[in-house]
């Protein structure tokens, strides 16, 4: 005879629940879909970027992790990200560059020089794919997948902001060689200390889109060269 007094046994995880956990962590699926996530985003750019808010939402990770957060302004998000992406990229062209010996002229671009009729599709890249994508991957994405394995202290952030840069550098080889290598190394040192700092990506996406639409500008007009002997003749 039973005891009907008893508690009922509660159910234990659905099977969602165990999906969520899974992609959460390092296990087969969690492994398997962060390496996943990462190729795509070095073969495919923007689709990786859709599969980052995929796994956020099957994974029933806190849009705030992934650095989705709702600054204090928009506006002023965006006037802050342009002024300091203008600025970051004249820096890098006539400075920065320049130091480690790079070629004035950015010859995987230079197509785009006095080429009206690619303007349009290099400016959806560079908001898009550029702004938009590799933020959302590079610091939103990899920030939370590297902080999960190695924790939140000072030193894991650290090291996370190394390892990021690294891999945004190495994705730049096959497109603009070793100064390209270089610069986004830089670049992605810049932008992963502010991350760590900030936690939030929107300013950074801005930031991200103007830098590329400035270096657009630049090629466009041809003045590579004038601009990468301001500072050194």
């Amino acid at each position: 005879m039973t005891d009907s007094s008893a508690p009922p046994e509660s159910p234990g995880p659905s099977s969602d629940d165990r999906t969520a956990a899974a992609l959460r962590g390092f296990g087969p699926l969690g492994v398997l879909a962060t390496l996943g996530v990462i190729a795509l985003g070095v073969l495919v750019g923007p689709l990786s970027a859709a599969l980052v808010l995929l796994w956020t939402r099957w994974s029933r990770t806190p849009w705030r992790e992934i650095g989705y957060v709702r600054p204090r302004s928009w506006l002023r998000g965006l006037l802050v990200g342009v002024v300091f992406g203008v600025t970051f990229k004249l820096v890098m062209k006539a400075i920065v560059m320049p130091l480690l010996g790079a070629d004035p002229v950015n010859q995987a671009y230079h197509y785009l020089a006095g080429n009206t009729a690619a303007l349009p599709g290099i400016i959806f890249t560079v908001i898009v794919v550029a702004g938009w994508g590799e933020e959302t991957l590079f610091r939103g994405y990899l920030f939370e997948r590297l902080g999960t394995l190695l924790g939140r202290s000072v030193g894991a952030k650290a090291a996370i902001v190394l390892i990021t840069s690294a891999l945004f550098g190495a994705a730049h080889y096959s497109v603009q060689g070793l100064a390209g290598v270089q610069q986004a190394t830089l670049f992605g040192l810049t932008f992963g200390a502010i991350f760590a700092r900030t936690g939030g990506l929107w300013m950074l996406m801005c930031a991200h889109a103007a830098f590329d639409l400035a270096a657009v500008w630049i090629i466009y007009w041809d003045l590579e060269s004038e601009i990468a002997h301001l500072v050194f003749r």
